[in-house]
């Protein structure tokens, strides 16, 4: 099983998530961050570090996220590894919690 990045991470990009995964399993997109399913070891260590609350065991997506677990192994192909925190952008704090955010993800 592999941890998924879902919705509410779009547009917040809170790197905390990063610096804890011991697999490197981290993709950073313009706005959005993903978790490759195949890098990931399922640790854990992620989900608690995510200030946003998007990060979900794949089994524990809640409802209306499932299409989260194949964008994450779509995006994780294409987007570039990240290993180290990145600042958050400065408004992260106000899309923290907005619904529906997916259709601002920029690929």
């Amino acid at each position: 099983m592999a941890f998924v990045v879902t919705d509410n991470c779009i547009k917040c990009k809170y790197t905390d998530c990063v610096a804890v995964c011991p697999a490197d399993a981290f993709f950073a997109g313009p706005n959005f961050l993903v978790i490759s399913p195949t890098a990931c070891i399922d640790c854990a260590l992620c989900e608690p570090e995510c200030p946003a609350q998007a990060i979900y065991q794949q089994d524990a997506l809640p409802p209306g996220q499932e299409d989260f677990l194949q964008l994450n192994a779509e995006l994780s192909e294409i987007w570039p590894n990240i290993t180290e925190v990145e600042p958050a952008p400065a408004d992260a704090d106000v899309w923290n919690g907005v619904p529906d955010k997916l259709k601002y993800l920029q690929t």
